[in-house]
């Protein structure tokens, strides 16, 4: 799982009500629009879980991110599926053996309008 300065990672996520649930139970975020479904049955899917979707290249990569830079533009729903564009903007190897990281993303909806868009900064540490 090699990357490069430049690269794109992309992916997709469809949420649904359950997974609105749970994020609900383990934030506390219980604003109404998360509980209460919309006249089609839907609900508000909470920011910070749709901002999983570019955290998740952490996850993959093992990057310790130091910044997180988020900005929510429109609403998503439970329904809505979700595409995450993570550009590498810096990948760069330190003296200490970490590697610098910086990257960019922009996630959009089925219907190509944004919904998410920011960048994070951190390390990746490499395993012994």
């Amino acid at each position: 799982m090699s990357l490069k300065a430049g690269d794109v990672i992309t992916f997709e996520r469809t949420f649904t009500v359950e997974d609105v649930r749970q994020f609900t139970a383990v934030s506390g975020d219980r604003g109404v629009h998360h509980v209460t479904p919309d006249e089609q049955g839907r609900l508000v899917v909470q920011g910070l879980l749709t901002a999983t979707l570019p955290t998740k290249v952490g996850g993959d990569y093992n990057v310790l991110a130091r910044t997180m830079n988020f900005e929510f533009l429109r609403p998503v729903f439970t329904g809505d599926t979700i595409r995450c564009d993570v550009t590498i903007g810096k990948y760069e190897r330190q003296e200490n053996g970490r590697i610098a990281i910086a990257a960019s993303f922009v996630c959009t909806n089925q219907q190509e309008k944004v919904v998410l868009q920011g960048d994070f900064a951190g390390v990746i540490v490499q395993s012994r």
